[in-house]
């Protein structure tokens, strides 16, 4: 791999880390500075709203009970992933995904470091979830409702974006793999 490839690669992927990061961080301190004082502010209908919420877990509201190993566990995610990143060939989907993953942890990351807290506020109705509950081999699973999408921001977008892409790029790189490699070219002796 040329020093240039090499420059080029990292520079793509640490431009996407960063990018990501600016982005959450303004839109975070936009809802501190315009949202935090107000109730919510609907944008389509209540379909979707701009609510500010401080959320002291992780991603969409989930609670996590012990902070530290949380941090210690998100810490941990993130040197994982500046491992893929550095082990990681060509495969341009999957750096750009990681990148992505790569920005919203560290997004996320400095609001819990800074203020023990991550601000969320994109409010979206998006669909009922409604589970009643029952058994599962030897488990008893809880009756679970969602009537409205928990409030997420930019760097929870661009986690969930990142997964998402990971496993489409896993799909397809799969059917890839299998597909036969068709040449067109001719060579001097097929003619």
């Amino acid at each position: 791999m040329s020093d240039l490839h090499f420059r080029r690669k990292w520079g793509i992927t640490l431009l996407i880390v960063v990018s990501v990061v600016a982005l959450d961080q303004l839109t975070k301190w936009l809802a501190r500075v315009y949202l935090q004082p107000r109730e919510s502010i609907p944008i389509i209908g209540d379909f979707l709203r701009l609510t500010y919420v401080e959320n002291p877990g992780m991603a969409f509201g989930i609670q996590f009970e012990n902070k530290l190993l949380f941090n210690v566990l998100s810490i941990l995610a993130v040197f994982v992933i500046f491992y893929y990143l550095f082990k990681m060939k060509d495969h341009a989907l999957l750096r750009v995904s990681f990148a992505m993953i790569l920005g919203g942890a560290f997004g996320n990351l400095i609001d819990r470091f800074w203020r023990g807290r991550v601000v969320d506020f994109v409010d979206v109705e998006f669909f009922d979830i409604h589970f009643r509950g029952g058994k599962f081999l030897f488990f008893e699973l809880p009756a679970y409702s969602l009537v409205r999408w928990p409030v997420f921001n930019v760097a929870d977008m661009a986690v969930s974006l990142g997964m998402i892409a990971i496993i489409i790029s896993a799909f397809f790189e799969h059917k890839w793999a299998h597909q036969p490699i068709v040449q067109n070219a001719t060579t001097k002796e097929d003619v």
